[in-house]
């Protein structure tokens, strides 16, 4: 067994080597341009961690030159693709404290967002539709938050339109995960947790779909407390802004003995 693993690791040494190590002395002399071309042509061609390699290579030895700001900008896009998130986000965040005045750094906090928005998205996903506001919302929140910067940051940047996009979606997500959790503590009959929570979305989150489900929650936790003058008030507002809404004779159906 331990030869067979020896043997591995030897494979493993020697196809890293394979990869960059044998053109390393031709690299030292190679100009800029051809260090960058030849990084970029790796990662167009997928050659991921041949890109990774040269990127590093050209970012360490030159630093602070366009090419090798560039390279660093690349490099945490390359992290991105191969899934290496917290590589991607550690890479992102050198380049903005490094480079605040590079003309793509709105690139960077893009790119932040993008990592955030497709983070703990599993192969499954992919093939099954599952509902995003019921699993963690942490990255939801901190992509909402890097988009959020961009915009403030570079409001006139040609990544803006797609950032208000995926806001709106994560908006929507954030939104639906309070009703989730909301519901839970009605079901659990902790009652004051559940109006506190669905009027977190009222107030914070209006306009999204989740809203008229949270009217009903805090209408219904208002009845079962008999905050009855409060119930109403909501049950009001729900009739008034969604009169089809399904959950409107399920409150007006809670009578307390």
């Amino acid at each position: 067994m331990l030869k067979i693993l020896s043997t591995i690791i030897l494979i493993v040494s020697l196809s890293g080597c394979a990869l960059f190590g044998k053109d390393e002395d031709e690299a030292n002399n190679w100009t800029l341009e051809r260090l960058y071309s030849e990084a970029k042509r790796s990662m167009q061609r997928q050659n991921y961690n041949r890109a990774i390699e040269l990127y590093e290579f050209l970012e360490t030895r030159y630093p602070f030159g366009v090419y090798g700001q560039q390279a660093l900008l690349d490099l945490a896009y390359v992290y991105y693709k191969i899934g290496n998130q917290e590589q991607a986000l550690s890479t992102t965040d050198r380049f903005i404290r490094l480079y605040p005045q590079n003309p793509h750094v709105d690139y960077a906090y893009y790119l932040q967002g993008l990592i955030n928005f497709n983070r703990n998205k599993s192969l499954t996903d992919r093939f099954i539709r599952t509902d995003p506001s019921q699993r963690d919302v942490s990255s939801a929140y901190a992509s909402f938050q890097n988009f959020s910067e961009l915009l403030e940051r570079f409001p006139n940047s040609r990544y803006t339109e797609d950032s208000i996009k995926r806001m709106v979606y994560l908006r929507n997500v954030l939104a639906q995960n309070e009703v989730h959790v909301a519901s839970y503590y009605l079901r659990r009959r902790a009652f004051i947790a559940a109006i506190n929570r669905a009027r977190y979305v009222v107030e914070n989150y209006s306009k999204t779909p989740s809203v008229p489900d949270a009217l009903v929650i805090m209408a219904k936790a208002y009845r079962l407390i008999e905050l009855d003058d409060l119930a109403n008030d909501t049950l009001r507002v729900l009739k008034m802004n969604h009169p089809s809404h399904p959950g409107i004779p399920e409150v007006e159906s809670i009578v307390l003995n």
